[in-house]
């Protein structure tokens, strides 16, 4: 067929392929040479007139990466041309650095002088029956079996099939092969003389040794010739000077070929073996840092900027290699990437974008009739009014930029139905919403677009958990699905909504934090009255359409609570209760005046209080769960955004922040804390006396210095609790700090206690301070001081300030948890990426069943129990709860 007549063939005439499996194996030189279409016979490039030089590595015949030239082997131009193979003959064979490992354990396992393997002809039989029939199941078996026959083989001194003398052959790392003889003589193997010895080897033997002799002889991991890929593969580049710059591989190939030419000379010319054996070693070097440049032992090529080059190995392996860096994760076009920060005014579905954005990101607009006029105004305003378009395509294909084009009018009048008008983003359209790193499927999802003003990416606060964002620099990326069945996926599977509930636990991800949380506290604890125009704005901030419920209060003037505002938002038909995180003492819900419980009556807040416990990201069976699981996902998000709305509004009027007054504690706490503390020191240092007196006895498992380190760490875990208490009873527990911990909208009265009371025990690897100086941890202490303050207690607050030596432990167990953190996100990172590999090919059937890429069976019911975590009471069915609303009982 020429290069430029075509065939039609109808699409039933092509015959349909399944891949049944894939296998990995070496190519033989006979195989090299028939794939390549030149052999490469000179190290010179391009001519003096900057052409391709024939027989060199750009040669035209091996593929065109140019425009406007056509490949001399199949006629394409650059963008058809698949590229086409040469090869380099090499003067002398080389070992093939990536399969150094398996030659040296077959010149191990086989007879130096006949090839076999050294076993007995029975070992032989009994082996290969076995190796047969656990082949046909068990496939792991089977290459332990393989295992346990090379490693028997290895041990033979003496060839059983000739009776040949074997020698112990020893591997220098990277690729030099030496054979010990008696008297500790060792002889260097060259590639040839190892050729030879793996070309003995017969194919039965090779099969006992894990070989497939059809797809891979052994000897042809000694390379005699050298397969050299298609510009395409390597292509240059035009540097903004006007020069050309050649692509790593072939400046390796060029010093292969050079190297290679100076042996050949050097063999025809008859030189010395030495000058023979330096070139061939180098001929070795290049072609081992050819497949990879980080070779242990062994000085990588650099370029003389002295940058390693990247070869074979480095565009495969890790993170920018091929697989991670372009198969499993790679750029994008129609990608977004800016900084983010909050928008509470924004629904949890949507995603605040800056006009800029805006212009250049587009969605193709395909045009009909019912858009034609909107399709003309957008390419009237072009690319520089938003909205507007950037592009027109032709029915015919062909693609207008709209920067370059004049007369614009006239292209929107020839507008018909089948053009596409690529368009600027406008509001409501869908896009993906990602931030790195990407842990879970809440880590990307669909919102919808609210073009606005500044630079950033604007997001709802509630968000943030399944991002795990915040707002302190974080960057985020937006993606624009480019066709109709993408938008259609992202919208009915992605949207923000259908991710509330995470499969992780059942619970809410998505719900109020912080400021919300306080917020809601505050909104609806007793004692909060508002009057008429500060409830009709609250009402307003939230959307509300409906009836105003009666004030509490009538006169002398007409106050609502709290609870109110929230009542009118809540269905009418929610029946809950459940305790709120201020729960202390209070047991029965029904019956309680402190606001410990949240009760709800036919959508009416009769007591308690919105905290982290009912309305919080992440909690299991609150009043939020319950209302995404009754009411769904649409309703769920309607609720948390006019709920939220209003909440921050009432922050907004009320006001909030947190002084160094609202962690003022009188002086008799203070003197309380000393007591504590003089007590504490007393039991510990009595602890003390009693190891050194050896009285305290060990506990069961531990030795006595594990004992005493076990009990002074526990007395002094408690002297933190106590202190605790103290500080709760005399702090104000209508200071805000105190607010923000309890209702858990922000740190805990753990953070209170270090603020005002005392810091406490610092750790390092989950121990008291052991190292430092010889018998001491610092030089301010006697040698075998085991007391509190000598082992990293801190006994004053951040708000008093540490002496030095606290300050120095304190830092020194700061220390210690950032480079856990750190640690522990790597380890979590790689475990995650080993995991997603495992399981990426592993499928849900329409069957119920889970299974492999192969079809095989891995579950007959997925998780064992069928359950979607995402749509169950956190991984199990309420059956009760299911049976009651059928009834109709509510909540």
């Amino acid at each position: 067929m020429g290069t430029t007549e075509r065939v039609m063939v109808r699409e039933e005439e092509i015959p349909i392929k399944v891949i049944k499996d894939i296998k990995f194996a070496l190519l033989s030189p006979e195989t090299i040479r028939a794939m390549s279409v030149i052999e490469i016979t000179t190290s010179e490039t391009y001519d003096e007139a900057g052409r391709p030089m024939v027989g060199g590595l750009m040669d035209r015949r091996l593929g065109v990466v140019e425009p406007g030239v056509r490949c001399e082997t199949c006629g394409n131009t650059h963008d058809k041309c698949p590229g086409h193979f040469g090869r380099i003959e090499l003067a002398r064979p080389v070992i093939h650095v990536e399969y150094v490992k398996q030659i040296h354990d077959l010149l191990r396992a086989t007879c130096r002088e006949c090839g076999r393997i050294l076993l007995t002809d029975d070992e032989i039989a009994k082996y290969e029956k076995r190796l047969e029939r656990l082949r046909v199941r068990w496939r792991l078996l089977a290459d332990k079996l393989i295992e346990r026959v090379r490693k028997k083989a290895m041990e033979r001194n003496v060839c059983p099939h000739c009776g040949a003398k074997q020698y112990k052959i020893r591997l220098e790392r990277p690729y030099t092969f030496y054979e010990e003889k008696e008297n500790g003589v060792l002889e260097r193997l060259d590639p040839m003389r190892i050729r030879e010895r793996l070309e003995r080897i017969p194919d039965s033997d090779l099969v006992l040794l894990g070989w497939d002799p059809k797809a891979a002889r052994p000897e042809w991991a000694i390379l005699t010739v050298l397969p050299v890929p298609p510009p395409q593969v390597r292509p240059s580049i035009q540097l903004e000077t006007g020069q050309r710059s050649e692509d790593d591989l072939t400046h390796k190939l060029v010093d292969i070929v050079r190297v290679n030419e100076k042996l050949r000379t050097a063999i025809d010319s008859g030189a010395p073996s030495s000058v023979i054996d330096q070139l061939w070693d180098l001929l070795q070097y290049h072609v081992a840092t050819y497949f990879n440049n980080e070779i242990p032992n062994l000085p990588p090529v650099k370029h003389r900027s002295g940058r390693p080059l990247k070869t074979l190995a480095q565009r495969l392996k890790g993170k920018e290699g091929r697989f991670r860096g372009s198969l499993s994760g790679k750029r994008v076009d129609f990608s977004s990437r800016t900084v983010i920060s909050p928008d509470p005014n924004l629904s949890i579905n949507e995603v605040g974008v800056p006009i800029d954005v805006a212009k250049i990101l587009t969605v193709p607009m395909t045009v009909t009739e019912w858009n034609l006029e909107f399709a003309r105004q957008l390419v009237m305003n072009g690319p520089e009014i938003w909205p507007g378009a950037n592009y027109v395509v032709y029915p015919d294909g062909r693609r207008v930029d709209l920067r370059y084009f004049r007369d614009r009018r006239e292209l929107a009048n020839k507008l018909a139905p089948g053009f596409i008008v690529e368009r600027h983003l406008l509001n409501g359209d869908i896009v993906l919403f990602n931030r790195q790193p990407s842990l879970h499927r809440m880590s990307m999802m669909g919102h919808l677009v609210r073009v606005l003003p500044g630079r950033t990416f604007r997001l709802h606060l509630a968000v943030c958990p399944p991002y795990n964002a915040d707002f302190d620099g974080d960057e985020m990326n937006l993606h624009v699905p480019q066709n109709e069945e993408a938008r259609a996926e992202a919208k009915m599977l992605m949207l923000v909504q259908n991710h509330i509930i995470t499969p992780r636990y059942g619970g809410p991800i998505i719900g109020a934090r912080q400021d919300y949380i306080t917020g809601g506290y505050l909104l609806t604890r007793k004692g909060t009255f508002i009057d008429k125009e500060t409830l009709m704005y609250l009402l307003a901030a939230a959307n509300y359409e409906g009836e105003i419920e009666e004030p509490a209060i009538m006169h002398p003037r007409e106050l609502w609570t709290g609870k109110q505002v929230i009542s009118m938002l809540l269905p009418k038909d929610l029946n809950w209760v459940q305790p709120t995180a201020i729960k202390d003492v209070c047991k029965d819900p029904y019956n309680c005046y402190t606001d410990e419980h949240l009760v709800i009556v036919n959508g009416y807040m009769a007591t308690g209080v919105l905290d982290k416990k009912s309305i919080g990201a992440e909690q299991v069976d609150s009043l939020w769960h319950i209302i995404v699981k009754r009411y769904g996902n649409d309703f769920a998000r309607k609720w948390i955004d006019s709920t939220l709305r209003a909440i921050l509004r009432y922050l907004d009027l009320r006001g909030f922040t947190m002084g160094i007054d609202s962690l003022d504690v009188p002086k008799e706490a203070y003197d309380e804390l000393e007591k504590l503390y003089i007590q504490s020191e007393r039991k510990v240092l009595d602890y003390i006396q009693r190891f050194r007196e050896g009285k305290l006895e060990a506990e069961p498992g531990l030795t006595v210095e594990e004992t005493l380190e076990n009990e002074v760490t526990i007395e002094l875990s408690r002297a933190r609790e106590d202190a605790a208490r103290i500080v709760s009873k005399y702090i104000n527990q209508e200071g805000d700090a105190f607010i923000m911990a309890k209702t858990g909208a922000r740190g805990s009265i753990v953070n209170i206690v270090q603020m005002t009371a005392m810091i406490g025990q610092q750790t390092i690897r989950g121990e008291r301070f052991k190292r430092g100086f010889m018998n001491r941890t610092t030089a301010h202490f006697e040698p075998g001081d085991l007391g509190p303050m000598a082992k990293g207690f801190v006994k004053n607050n951040f708000k008093v300030g540490l002496t030095p030596l606290e300050f120095f432990f304190h830092s020194a167990g700061g220390r210690d948890g950032l480079v856990d953190t750190a640690v522990r996100t790597a380890q979590s990172g790689y475990m995650q990426r080993r995991l997603i590999n495992a399981l990426q090919d592993i499928y849900v059937g329409y069957d119920g069943t889970v299974r492999g890429a192969d079809g095989s069976i891995i579950q007959i019911r997925y998780a064992e129990d069928g359950i979607d975590v995402s749509k169950s009471d956190h991984g199990r069915l309420n059956v009760d709860e299911i049976i009651r609303r059928a009834l109709g009982g509510g909540g």
